[in-house]
């Protein structure tokens, strides 16, 4: 979809869900943008995304290397590691929500501490605020709640505005309910999820992206899916390797 002269592509789907035994799920939504002479990831996800990650990028004739900007919503692992994949890109990020990520605990937060480290000091960092334009047409939001510094950005667009939420309300709940899974301060998380909503109403037609779920529309002031959700997990459970028991994710 074309937005302010840029193709949108969701090249990780995000999903609403935590893992029951076995720590974060972390399966955060990754977006490409193209368009006046930039190729932008916003967010970029953790490890286990590097593979979908690159093979997506491929899949649109690009590379690592053809990035130009990777604008971050927040700190945490599951949407910030893979900033070291693209070495000519501007890696943008709110300048409140880095102090305070250098500055956390290691070892015992969603934070990882030795890339918000290097970040910290690496030449191809963008430190932005509120109100700053990020990208042509793209401006940033405080979103605090997930993470104090966290960041909302609202692309402004021909058809529509698109509005890329992050962790700042992960998915179709959380927007419904003005509540969130994680959050230091639950009123602080009500407030901003509540500005979401009016600049989600502001014009008919925006698109929202959140950071663990499927981008939505409003229909009737209620939010509405767009695409299909695919999730799935393979597994080794007879006594061949070529034999795996597939469980949907989905409804």
């Amino acid at each position: 979809m074309a937005q302010q002269d840029y193709q949108l592509d969701i090249l990780v789907q995000g999903y609403p869900g935590k893992s029951v035994c076995h720590g974060g799920l972390g399966w955060s939504t990754i977006v490409l943008l193209r368009g006046n002479d930039r190729v932008a990831l916003i967010d970029c996800g953790t490890f286990s995304h590097r593979s979908n990650l690159i093979n997506g990028l491929k899949r649109h004739g690009l590379t690592p290397a053809d990035v130009t900007d990777v604008v971050l919503t927040h700190s945490h692992h599951d949407h910030a590691i893979n900033w070291v994949l693209f070495p000519e890109a501007t890696i943008w990020i709110g300048s409140e929500e880095l102090d305070w990520s250098v500055k956390e605990p290691w070892g015992s937060t969603p934070v990882p501490e030795l890339y918000v480290r290097e970040l910290a000091g690496s030449a191809q960092l963008k430190r932005i605020r509120h109100g700053d334009v990020v990208l042509p047409g793209m401006v940033a939001y405080d979103a605090p709640g997930h993470t104090p510094g966290h960041l909302i950005f609202l692309l402004a667009g021909n058809d529509r505005d698109v509005l890329f939420t992050g962790d700042a309300a992960k998915n179709r709940v959380e927007l419904l309910t003005r509540a969130a899974d994680m959050t230091y301060d639950a009123s602080v998380t009500a407030a901003s999820i509540e500005s979401m909503w009016t600049l989600w109403r502001r014009r008919p037609g925006t698109l929202l992206v959140p950071g663990h779920d499927l981008p939505m529309v409003l229909e009737d002031g209620q939010p509405v899916f767009v695409g299909k959700r695919q999730a799935a997990i393979e597994s080794w459970f007879e006594d061949s390797l070529e034999k795996t028991t597939r469980f949907e994710l989905v409804l």
